[in-house]
């Protein structure tokens, strides 16, 4: 008796000190093919910076949900498991702001006040069409600071099952931003290039003040190298990035030696560059024309150097944003949305962080880009539908092309590139020339850098309406967002990460979701075989037990 308690004593001390050696050891093991749940090492080193609660507000919550955003509400708990399970001062609370009938309205007020726009659900369920209303979104705070965090990655034309797969891709990277701009202090700085002609601050409004969460934001006033070249150098190598928007003059060659030296000491550089002179809104006159002309910016030979050549060529395409336009007179005039092959819409045939899983990009005249060979990587980021062909400048372009049926046997010229990354050592384009000016320790190979060529400098560009800006990428005539915003934060975000964070987005998570018109139709028999098929096997168990019993019993 004595033996046996000591070896219950002794079972329960050993259980005791596993119990806690195993609460000193984390390990969670993901089984899934696509490591779904595994965070990734730049979310970790993010929230492992969170030393005081960071708490969220998910409003993905209500119980009229269709499937496949209850599919991203689960995956959108199960990440944000994650994420507490690695740090617990992440904090997180699922909410629905409908719930109350009588607070309703006030809650739609209030978070459509903070950016957080409702979305609007067709819910199919017995062969009946309900419309609900959702809060796709989370809200972040960290030390009295808050941020919205978007659930629902959108993208022109999807169905809802590819929105929500879209979606719980972006899950990740979508929380870890977030997560970066409460807890990570600014430290990159990003010059905006002027004294060339430049788009006016309205009209880059809505970019720069998105940058603005991130990075520190000023202008840099490039003919300032007139006065003092070398000064002007030394002030621009203190940003890490510079941020060129459709410059409409030429560069001077000491603003180009000065800038290239820039390149030459790891510096980054982001080129929104218009070969062509056009503008849309000169085409609404009385004419509706206007001639477009090669503009020289006196820049090829110096994306030349780097690998890349801008032509002054317009992208003319069948698939594209459409224009309005007032149809008829007086009164009785309709806003029409008809097709307009200069407004190229851009997609990704990569899976590149920059350009993976993201929606449409927008384009307005835009030329190509030719590719040339040197010890320079090139990837292209963006490219038109092959359904494309080139217009030689100078050329009239009229508003009449919108009543035209256009021939697609015209338009054969492909895939035409429109964004292209460049990575590597550059040489200098003063190499083995006479430099323009005197400069210091100047350099003939840069060390290892990176730059982006956009062939249109309107990408960048947001509407403006009484004197207001408006969302890049938002269209107010059809209601559309396009890409433009997503597009350019990350490759900002790509050409200055540090920590690996627009990695994220090339994590590929497969969803795989129920065929609805199935469930509709075949909904009862399924369901009288999940009743049936345990019924029949309990009483077949009954059956061959009560046989066997009898049996053994009469024997």
């Amino acid at each position: 008796m004595k033996k046996r308690i000591k070896h219950s004593i002794i079972l329960l001390l050993v259980l005791i000190a596993i119990n806690y050696l195993s609460s000193l050891v984390f390990k969670r093991i993901d089984l899934t093919h696509d490591k779904r749940y595994t965070l990734s090492e730049a979310s970790l080193n993010i929230i492992n910076d969170a030393n005081s609660p960071v708490i969220i507000d998910v409003f993905l919550e209500g119980h009229d949900f269709p499937s496949e955003f209850k599919r991203l509400q689960r995956e959108t708990k199960q990440l944000l498991e994650e994420f507490s399970a690695h740090n617990h001062h992440i904090i997180f609370n699922f909410i629905n702001p409908l719930e109350d009938e009588s607070l309703r309205e006030r809650n739609i007020e209030q978070l459509t006040q903070r950016g957080l726009t409702p979305m609007q659900l067709s819910v199919q369920e017995n062969g009946k069409n309900t419309q609900e209303v959702i809060f796709p979104w989370a809200l972040a705070s960290y030390n009295g600071k808050t941020v919205t965090i978007p659930l629902v990655k959108n993208k022109i034309g999807a169905s809802q099952q590819a929105l929500v797969s879209n979606s719980v891709q972006h899950l990740e990277y979508a929380f870890a931003d977030g997560f970066s701009k409460l807890i990570k202090a600014k430290k990159r700085k990003i010059a905006i290039l002027k004294g060339n002609g430049e788009l006016d601050d309205l009209y880059i409004y809505d970019f720069i003040k998105k940058l603005g969460e991130y990075y520190f934001i000023a202008p840099f006033t490039i003919d300032s190298v007139s006065v003092n070249a070398q000064k002007s150098l030394t002030d621009l190598k203190t940003f890490d990035l510079i941020i060129v928007a459709k410059p409409t003059e030429p560069f001077l060659e000491p603003e180009k030696f000065v800038l290239d030296q820039f390149n030459m000491n790891g510096g980054k550089s982001l080129w929104l560059i218009d070969q062509i002179a056009i503008e849309k809104d000169s085409l609404y006159n009385e004419s509706g024309k206007t001639l477009a002309v090669a503009r020289d910016l006196n820049l090829t030979d110096f994306f030349f150097k780097y690998g890349v050549r801008i032509n002054p060529v317009i992208i003319s395409t069948l698939y594209s944003a459409p224009i309005t336009l007032a149809i008829g007179e007086g009164s009785n005039s309709q806003f029409q949305h008809l097709q307009w092959p200069y407004s190229p819409l851009a997609s990704a045939n990569s899976k590149h962080p920059i350009v993976n899983n993201l929606n449409f990009v927008k384009f307005d005249f835009a030329n190509q880009i030719d590719t040339l060979k040197n010890n320079i990587k090139k990837t292209i980021l963006l490219e038109s539908a092959p359904l494309t062909k080139l217009e030689g400048t100078p050329r009239e372009i009229s508003l009449d092309v919108v009543t035209q049926q256009p021939n697609p046997s015209l338009f054969n010229k492909g895939n035409q590139t429109l964004a292209v990354l460049l990575e590597g050592t550059f040489s200098s384009v003063y190499k083995n020339r006479i430099n323009p000016i005197k400069l210091s320790n100047v350099k003939e190979e840069s060390s290892p850098t990176k730059m982006i060529v956009i062939a249109d400098g309107d990408v960048i560009k947001n509407d403006v309406v009484r004197n207001m800006p408006q969302e890049l990428g938002f269209d107010r005539w059809t209601g559309k967002t396009y890409g433009n915003k997503e597009f350019l934060l990350n490759a900002v975000n790509y050409l200055l990460d540090d920590d690996g964070l627009i990695n994220i987005r090339s994590k590929e998570i497969a969803v795989a979701f129920l065929d609805q018109q199935k469930i509709s139709s075949q909904k009862t028999s399924w369901q009288v075989f999940n009743i049936l098929l345990p019924l029949s096997l309990l009483a077949i168990f009954g059956f061959i037990f009560n046989y066997i019993r009898k049996k053994t019993f009469t024997n």
